[in-house]
């Protein structure tokens, strides 16, 4: 019954509006010179009619509603793959590393995240997780690196100043943003990602290059789980 109101109330605003304009038109052929003014005083209730008929459709169904204010807005396809991607990455490293997938799915999602803000490949950032903690967010070791990225607090204590100090390190979201921070830097300072993971893992003069190495095959290992994934979808 309300529907079946609305409906009619919506019909007879309408049928209002649609007789002024077309009162308008009349007037602008029928009446002699000067006309304008006249016309500027019946066209000046007709954003009070259209006011009116949207407030009735909006208390109408919201259906109703949806149709009056147009289409939604569709995300464009760059947010969609990247909604794909990491969706994809966050099964694969809960499955592979035995992590709550909800936990998993907050460290991709804040990798993305700051990968964006240092310009730094995600998958590189979650490589180095994979690496120095099995993406344990509680991690800490024997010479007193913490978290998913295993940070030493006494080497970064300025960074640490603005997120409350070292504690902190065991938020995951402050410890990926810090570790990559770090990495941004070495980045930058050596410019070569090999040379930045071998400083980021304190093995700068290690001739092998062994941790670099673990850090991009872990990546490339992400890289082809990825394009698999999304070539199936």
């Amino acid at each position: 019954m309300v529907v079946l109101d609305n409906v009619t109330k919506i019909f007879s605003l309408a049928r209002g509006l649609f007789a002024l304009v077309g009162l308008a038109a009349v007037l602008a052929v029928a009446l002699p010179a000067p006309r304008d003014a006249l016309l500027k005083e019946i066209l000046r209730f007709t954003p009070s009619v259209k006011a009116a008929l949207a407030d009735a459709v909006a208390v109408g169904d919201p259906g109703e509603l949806d149709a009056a204010a147009g289409p939604m807005p569709v995300a464009p396809p760059e947010a969609l793959l990247e909604e794909r991607e990491q969706s994809a990455l966050a099964e694969f490293i809960s499955r592979r590393y035995r992590v709550a997938e909800s936990a998993s799915a907050a460290f991709v999602s804040t990798a993305y995240r700051v990968g964006q803000e240092f310009s730094i490949d995600p998958l590189l950032i979650l490589a180095v997780m994979a690496i120095e903690s099995r993406y344990n967010p509680v991690a800490e070791s024997s010479m007193g690196a913490m978290g998913l990225m295993q940070i030493i607090p006494r080497y970064h204590q300025e960074k640490l100043l603005e997120h409350g100090g070292e504690h902190a390190l065991l938020d995951p979201d402050v410890n990926i943003q810090v570790g990559a921070q770090i990495l941004r830097e070495y980045m930058r300072r050596f410019g070569a990602t090999e040379a930045a993971l071998q400083k980021y893992a304190g093995a700068f003069d290690e001739p092998t290059a062994q941790y670099s190495g673990k850090v991009l095959a872990e990546k490339a290992r992400l890289q082809r789980f990825l394009a698999r994934a999304l070539r199936e979808a």
